[in-house]
């Protein structure tokens, strides 16, 4: 237990001080094998799956020890590096060696949080959105840490919410446990009648003054536009808090993605993956949600391996590091799922 709280300790420290990635706050996560390189300041954090470390997102580094953290972490083992929710740092300096591929993921929207209202409010649907949870007696508040770590009613809106899913819980960049470490999260919670109904998590982006959605977890019977209530209310607090950048994270195959440079092979089978794995789950339904906040950007965000082309079995250890199971028995779960509709 003390070594396990020692790594967090380790982990958070340096993502407070050089995490600029999206994703970098979801390394704290106790999920993940770390390579730590203390001459750099940096390090890596990595599930393995087929034989490959795929790796969080990007290294957690000072800048300008990018490359040299990208170099060491390929060359410590024979096993293949894919670098999944990579943004523009990581593609350009792979890019710039040789023998390395980057093909796009998607997207993820981006809002300056000072035009957050400009952006949103513009939108007639949204705000008929907002006033339809107001009027059911939907409330958000902001949750204090410890109100919200290790919350029993927290966790039972969690638990309602990942078993209306239709699978089981994804991991690596989506943990869903997060409740029991909330440190430099904040927590906002959709309250009806002082109960909750709804929460998100937003964790903290350093080096870009900025934060990052987790999840959306609600009740069954949360009033319509509970969520789109809750991502407002949150904006508009951080927004005044000062934050410059705020992300609702990847959206997978957006049309705002550079996807169109992908290899032919890819692209099929990316649309045939949002055709066929809508009983899972709806990426056309999560890029309608959260381009309907009319984003102010869209970042690319990308998958890379340290050498020369991206492969089929790429997409697997992606897959199995996302579900830790073997794509088999995911393709199983699949097949089972569309002859029940």
């Amino acid at each position: 237990m003390k070594e396990t709280v020692e790594l967090r300790t380790r982990v958070r420290d340096l993502v407070l001080r050089h995490g600029w990635n999206a994703t970098c706050y979801q390394t704290v996560n106790p999920i993940f094998e770390y390579a730590f390189y203390e001459d750099l300041d940096a390090f890596v954090a990595f599930v393995r799956a087929r034989g490959v470390r795929v790796a969080a997102g990007a290294p957690v580094c000072p800048h300008e020890h990018l490359v040299q953290v990208l170099d060491r972490f390929d060359q410590e083992e024979k096993s293949d590096v894919l670098y999944f929710g990579a943004g523009a740092r990581v593609k350009d300096a792979l890019m710039a060696r040789n023998r390395k591929s980057v093909v796009s993921l998607g997207a993820q929207p981006v809002w300056s949080p000072q035009h957050w209202n400009t952006a949103v409010l513009r939108r007639k649907s949204l705000r008929y959105q907002f006033n339809r949870a107001r009027n059911k007696g939907v409330r958000v508040r902001e949750w204090t840490t410890s109100e919200a770590e290790n919350s029993a009613a927290l966790e039972g809106v969690l638990k309602e919410w990942l078993n209306t899913r239709g699978h089981p819980p994804l991991h690596f960049l989506v943990e869903p446990e997060t409740l029991g470490f909330l440190a430099d999260r904040r927590t906002f919670v959709a309250e009806v009648d002082g109960e909750p109904v709804a929460f998100l998590n937003l964790c903290p982006v350093p080096m870009r003054n900025g934060w990052l959605t987790e999840q959306f977890p609600r009740k069954r019977n949360s009033p319509n536009g509970t969520i789109e209530l809750l991502m407002h209310e949150a904006a508009q607090i951080v927004a005044a808090d000062g934050a410059d950048y705020l992300t609702m994270g990847l959206v997978p195959f957006s049309i705002y993605g550079a996807i169109n440079e992908n290899p032919a092979w890819l692209r099929q089978v990316m649309s045939l993956t949002r055709i066929f794995g809508k009983p899972l789950y709806s990426f056309t339904g999560l890029n309608e949600f959260k381009s309907k906040f009319n984003p102010e950007e869209w970042e690319p965000v990308y998958a890379a391996v340290t050498r020369r082309g991206f492969r089929y079995s790429d997409l697997i250890a992606v897959a199995e590091a996302f579900t830790r199971e073997p794509f088999v028995n995911t393709l199983k779960r699949l097949a089972a799922k569309t002859f029940e509709r």
